[in-house]
């Protein structure tokens, strides 16, 4: 029998038993393993279909895998040149799972900072009760999306709905995104960066957005503006970014992905003025629905690789994407 294995710590007794029940269907046993469960090691060459989060190093030790199921959106690991175990692996990644969860995480910060939180936060943690105005809103602002993909298009229908104008940019210059009021060409970002708002990035890990926030752009935007990252560290300069903070030329930033990962005790962007860090956790399994739509993409592409069908998410690796 054709054996595929699961290998995530997120899942319920209810998704194993839609996978495992799926999986009986198709022809395939279902082997569940949580991760860093070293159980898997002694049968990982048997597996046809890997699904969840293996590091690369046990990937690379599955002979026999035909395909790569990454619960991650995030796959740049897996793109390097012998990161898969032969070349016919199919890879896939989890994006279309995380846009809910991400999108919110977005808003949040957002409101935190236009609201002024951080500095309310400063204030409660030596007891002192300002008063702190004026404040903005996400009505009536102008929001500039780097990434106009699941989690660009989950964010731009938040924003459109509190009464934002929202400008995508696209490698394409295209979207079927409706909440987009425009959406612009990767040529067409230094026309718009002038008048954000804030710049949101939820770009991956690509030779063509590694430093797509440059020094340059960063001075192209207004210092009312803000800087939000949920997509990769690599995609800013971040010594720029540092350099305007501190010197008053951005209004502020909130950053869930930086350079390096974690961000070492004495890094300067802990001092930053007016800027909110999480350590990468914008998405990930903490949201009971993300872990639902990660299972639900995996088994519709289950059904489709049995049936020798295109997979969704499949991933070009020269691309990238």
């Amino acid at each position: 029998m054709r054996k595929l294995a699961v290998y995530i710590n997120f899942s319920t007794p209810a998704h194993q038993a839609r996978i495992r029940q799926l999986a009986q269907r198709l022809g395939f046993q279902a082997d569940f393993f949580s991760q860093r469960d070293e159980a898997i090691l002694d049968s990982i060459e048997s597996y046809e279909v890997l699904f969840g989060y293996p590091p690369p190093g046990l990937v690379r030790r599955a002979k026999n895998l035909r395909w790569l199921a990454s619960a991650a959106a995030g796959i740049e690991q897996f793109l390097r040149e012998g990161a898969l175990p032969n070349p016919e692996c199919l890879l896939t990644n989890g994006s279309g799972a995380y846009g809910p969860t991400i999108s919110e995480h977005i808003l949040m910060v957002l409101l935190m900072l236009l609201r002024r939180m951080p500095e309310y936060q400063a204030a409660a943690a030596e007891r002192r009760w300002p008063y702190l105005s004026p404040v903005r809103s996400i009505t009536g602002g102008r929001f500039v999306l780097l990434g106009t993909g699941d989690i660009g298009s989950n964010t731009a229908r938040r924003l459109h709905a509190l009464g934002a104008s929202v400008t995508g940019v696209s490698r394409s210059g295209q979207s079927r995104e409706p909440a987009f009021d425009r959406v612009v060409p990767l040529s067409g970002l230094d026309g718009v960066l002038p008048e954000a708002d804030a710049v949101i990035l939820s770009l991956p890990d690509t030779p063509e957005t590694v430093g797509v926030l440059s020094r340059a752009r960063i001075a192209l935007l207004p210092p009312s503006a803000y800087v939000v990252n949920v997509g990769r560290g690599s995609a800013i300069d971040q010594a720029a970014l540092i350099e305007a903070l501190r010197a008053g030329r951005l209004a502020g930033a909130a950053l869930d992905v930086m350079t390096p990962e974690p961000l070492p005790a004495d890094h300067p962007l802990w001092d930053c003025p007016n800027t909110i860090l999480t350590p990468h956790v914008s998405g990930n399994m903490s949201l009971g629905l993300t872990c639902d739509l990660a299972v639900g993409l995996f088994c519709r592409n289950l059904e489709r690789y049995a049936a020798g069908q295109p997979l969704e998410n499949l991933i070009d690796r020269a691309k990238g994407y």
